[in-house]
């Protein structure tokens, strides 16, 4: 148990003293996920009020797609936005392999299924009397289509906290789509395996802890806004 105790001493230590390696990673993390999750609120929270709002036919296959998306495995996404955004591939002349963007890419497939799913599920379970309402009183679509967002604003909070969740703790996509490179794309995800897998527990231990206590606070602020839908 010694070294384990040590590990953990150590890891204190590091993050105590504001490392400079352990808080790349850190950095490097933040910057990706928070990439990809404004990509994702930007595209995701139009189609998720639209998947909500309208009837269309072939909405419930629509639906049943978006919910499939929502286990997508990372490294089957990290696999096919590699092929796309290599030197080969046909976004390649960008040069997004191997960078944070190109990681925010990845995450981005991650987390827009969770929000298009969850905003469509929060507007579609508002109260139908609030339309007839609004166009009682004069109110155009944008200015529905507002209200309506506002009303939700809750569940879209919660939806935005759900996704960068998933992002922020996923490995897969972060290994195969930035390379792992030390000061440059390493996350903490992608340095707590390559520093356990080379025995140096520390570092491993400081962005673990790190990595979780953000986890909970992710997860309770998932929890608190969800009940307040």
């Amino acid at each position: 148990m010694d070294y384990f105790l040590n590990g953990i001493k150590n890891a204190l230590v590091l993050i105590a003293t504001f490392d400079a390696q352990t808080y790349s990673a850190i950095f490097t993390s933040l910057r990706a996920s928070g990439l990809s999750l404004l990509a994702s609120m930007i595209v995701g929270l139009p189609l998720g009020f639209i998947l909500g709002f309208y009837n269309f036919k072939g909405k419930k296959i629509v639906q049943n797609i978006v919910n499939s998306l929502l286990s997508l495995p990372t490294v089957v996404v990290g696999l096919f936005v590699y092929m796309f955004i290599s030197s080969r591939g046909p976004l390649g002349d960008f040069h997004l392999l191997f960078t944070i963007k190109g990681i925010a890419v990845g995450q981005f497939f991650l987390a827009v299924p969770i929000v298009v799913a969850l905003t469509a599920s929060a507007i579609e379970s508002m109260d139908e009397r609030l339309t007839e309402e609004l166009k009682s009183m004069g109110a155009g679509g944008l200015q529905q289509s507002f209200t309506y967002i506002y009303e939700a604003k809750a569940a879209i909070f919660a939806a935005a906290v759900t996704a960068f969740g998933r992002v922020f703790a996923e490995v897969g996509v972060s290994m195969m789509l930035g390379g792992n490179i030390k000061w440059a794309t390493r996350t903490m995800t992608t340095a707590i395996a390559l520093e356990t897998g080379k025995g140096e527990f520390a570092m491993g231990i400081a962005l673990g802890i790190v990595l979780m206590s953000l986890a909970l606070i992710i997860n309770f602020l998932s929890m608190y806004f969800t009940e307040k839908v």
